[in-house]
């Protein structure tokens, strides 16, 4: 895992992260759905935090909606599902913190590996990943 420094950008270090909710889900699905050709469903997100993966969001200090990210550890690893940022905020060092705070939970639980999967057209994605030192 990289353990890199997190974003320099000061709007990225404001944000917070707080556990993501079924109260609040519609805003999440309505990124997700800006995000991606192929997006997760209600029932994806919903099925995901009844069977108790690691869900968070990430907000704004005004309280708007970010970003996200869902991850399931299984045995030594942390695997992440979903990590999205709203489409019109790519770009200013949110998906970067996401996925910090995603390496950051995977060391406080001593999971040695993180996995994921991109789309090899999510060109913004891949970037990142492989910026932060995941193998392609």
């Amino acid at each position: 895992m990289n353990t890199a420094a997190m974003p320099a950008d000061t709007q990225a270090l404001e944000a917070r992260l707080e556990p993501l909710s079924l109260a609040r889900l519609d805003e999440v699905l309505a990124i997700e759905l800006q995000a991606y050709s192929h997006p997760w469903t209600r029932g994806n997100f919903v099925d995901s935090l009844a069977a108790g993966y690691v869900a968070f969001a990430l907000r704004e200090p005004g309280g708007q909606l970010l970003g996200y990210f869902l991850a399931m550890q299984v045995l030594d690893e942390m695997h992440l599902l979903n990590i999205t940022v709203a489409p019109a905020l790519q770009g200013q060092g949110y998906g970067s913190l996401l996925l910090h705070r995603v390496q950051a939970l995977a060391r406080r639980l001593q999971l040695p590996r993180l996995l994921l999967e991109v789309r090899g057209s999510n060109e913004r994605a891949r970037g990142l990943y492989l910026r932060r030192g995941f193998a392609d």
